[in-house]
This record gives structure tokens, sequence and C-alpha cells, in this order.
């Protein structure tokens, strides 16, 4: 169980995974050796899987943010792992999801332009034997970037 420190404490990680154990234990009013202990703990248990960079994709040259519904035309176990292989080759299919409703997969992807996300469409993934469709969707502006985890 979590208790309303904990809960601060992987807030304020959210923000900031840089915070020291000094600086967590200011704002939580906690020791630097109790914030520590605390943050090592939710580690140990799962709570806080990695600490990552979040990068500009502008600035990298990726352009182009979209989403990629995919329907498969064969289901099977089979066609499910060798698509999932094909995910896992793709650097900018940067999440994917197994869905209900029409669409079987929603692929989250950044291009460098147009033509790259017409190749990856095109020359990818509707050529794999289980997609029978695609349906793109390219993002015109995010409106709120991707935020921390309700607490």
């Amino acid at each position: 169980m979590l208790d309303d420190t904990d809960t601060r404490l992987l807030a304020a990680l959210q923000k900031n995974a840089h915070l020291t154990s000094s600086e967590l234990g200011a704002q939580l009013n906690l020791s630097p050796s109790q914030a520590g202990r605390r943050r090592q703990r939710l580690e140990m248990e799962g709570y806080i899987e990695a600490y990552t960079a979040r990068l500009d994709p502008a600035r990298l040259g990726l352009n182009v943010q979209g989403f990629v519904q995919v329907h498969l035309g064969t289901h099977g176990p089979e066609h499910s792992a060798s698509f999932a292989r094909l995910l896992d080759t793709r650097p900018e299919i940067v999440s994917a999801w197994t869905m209900t409703g029409d669409a079987d997969y929603l692929l989250r992807v950044y291009c460098a332009d147009l033509p790259s996300l017409n190749r990856l469409i095109h020359d990818v993934l509707l050529p794999h034997s289980a997609v029978a469709r695609v349906h793109s969707q390219i993002v015109m502006d995010q409106l709120k970037k991707d935020g921390p985890l309700p607490t």
C-alpha cells in the first residue's frame, strides 16, 4: 500500500527524476536517508519502472507525429506474435496498443516527414501478411503533453 508520503514522492519524481534524496526529503519533510529508502523501496516494488529523458521530437528532426490504426485480416496467436515482432524492429513506432473496437492495434509514430510516414505504412505495415488495412491520423498540434500519471 502507498501512503500519502509515497504518493507525494512519486508525484515529485514524475516532475523531476533528478531530485536528490536531500531535495526529496526537504519536499516531503523527511531526512535524506528516509527519502532515499522510500525511493529504493518504491523502485524494488515496481512502482518506479525506470528513469528516462523526454526529448524534443522537432529538435531531432521528427516533424510528423501520427497515430496509425491497424486492422488485421487474419487473426491468431502466430499472426499477433509476428506483428509484435515487426513493431519491435521499427524505432519510429514509439508505442503500440491492442484495442477493442474496429481496429486491432493503435500505433503512435514519429517520422521525419510525410514521405517517411508513407514508407512506414506502405513498405512496412501493409506488406505484413496479417494486415488487412491501416488508417492513419496526423497530429496537427499536441494540446497537452504526455503528463505524469495521477497519484
